[in-house]
């Protein structure tokens, strides 16, 4: 219990003095995982949002994907994301192993069936009356998605921020093809397991409890904004 306190009382100091190594590692913890989750979105809900609206051969077969997907051991996603990186990969002459970019793509293998699979559900579980509706009031294809989007507006966001919370706690995958370079693909994740391993369990707690309160920073905003019932940015009221 001392051991735990010391790591809350070095992490409360950390913060407090502005420690440049642990602000860079949050930042980039940050820059990655959100980047991750940004193009997850891009892909997933547009994805989700086609699946549960239409029917065509193999439909099942996709859904079941993602439904898989969303239980991709993140070692698993880390090992195909570095076959293809590798210097002999099919992707290997881009150079971009053990990088920041690697380490979104992987995060993005984690986090995309997560968004699609939730999204599916959320459309689904919509009254198949509304899509009828909007077209009958005279909004065109895209007004009429768009207006669905905006009634699935809570679990699309819960959606969002189980993504998130799947990739920024990931230290597997990212620490495959990141290597836990230190000032270049060190994060919180992959710092709090370096520290563990070296016995300094002070400073792995207290690295524990600053990425703890990055996730709940980052949950209490889209929380506020699925409370307030209000969209994100990429939501539009069709008029």
């Amino acid at each position: 219990m001392e051991l735990i306190w010391e790591g809350i009382k070095k992490a409360v100091l950390l913060l407090i003095t502005g420690d440049r190594e642990v602000i860079q590692i949050a930042l980039l913890s940050l820059k990655i995982s959100g980047g991750a989750v940004l193009i997850s979105m891009l892909l997933g809900i547009p994805l989700g949002m086609l699946l549960a609206l239409t029917s065509f051969p193999g439909r099942r077969i996709l859904v079941a994907a993602i439904n898989t997907g969303m239980g991709l051991p993140p070692v698993v996603a880390g090992l195909f994301v570095c076959m293809f990186l590798w210097r002999s990969g099919p992707l290997g002459f881009f150079g971009i192993l053990y990088t920041p970019t690697a380490m979104v793509i992987a995060q993005v293998l984690i986090a995309a069936p997560i968004v699609a699979g939730l999204t599916i559900a959320a459309i689904q579980q919509l009254d198949p009356k509304l899509r009828l509706q909007a077209l009958s009031l005279g909004a065109s294809r895209g007004q009429m998605l768009i207006t669905l989007i905006k009634e699935a507006r809570l679990p699309t966001l819960a959606a969002i921020m189980a993504g998130f919370g799947g990739v920024i706690s990931e230290v597997g995958a990212v620490m495959m093809v990141g290597g836990n370079i230190k000032g270049q693909t060190r994060v919180l994740t992959t710092a709090t397991v370096m520290e563990t391993r070296m016995g300094h369990f002070d400073i792995a707690i207290a690295l524990s409890v600053i990425l703890l309160l990055l996730v709940f920073m980052v949950n209490l905003i889209l929380t506020e904004i699925q409370q307030r019932g209000a969209a994100p940015w990429i939501i539009r009221t069709w008029r």
